[in-house]
């Protein structure tokens, strides 16, 4: 499946002032990186995929919609799976990015 390309957007549209933001194609989805950290991605399963502080795993994931990113087989610490509905207004979208953006930001750059 393509990433959703009206959330890929909507994540421009939120993340157009953020200083050293670049695009590129990850993980089947459009990746969303700051100083060379991935901080958010349209997925191509739909919704986000989003980095966070692995220590904010447990409680994040305690909301609706929301679950650890499985990746070959394993749930991953830090990384997340944000399904359509946890993003359907623009101010729980905001709300994701500033998450995502906050740990990406906090990463040496790339």
């Amino acid at each position: 499946m393509a990433y959703d390309r009206e959330l890929a957007d909507r994540l421009r549209e939120v993340l157009q002032n953020e200083p050293g933001l670049a695009e590129r194609p990850m993980f089947g989805g459009l990746a969303f990186l700051i100083n060379g950290n991935m901080a958010v991605s349209a997925s191509g399963q739909g919704g986000l995929l989003l980095r966070i502080d692995p220590a904010q795993s447990d409680a994040l994931t305690a909301q609706p919609h929301v679950e650890r990113f499985v990746m070959r087989g394993r749930a991953m610490d830090g990384w997340l799976r944000v399904d359509p509905q946890a993003v359907e207004s623009d101010a729980d979208l905001t709300r994701w990015v500033a998450s995502g953006t906050a740990y990406a930001r906090a990463l040496p750059p790339k």
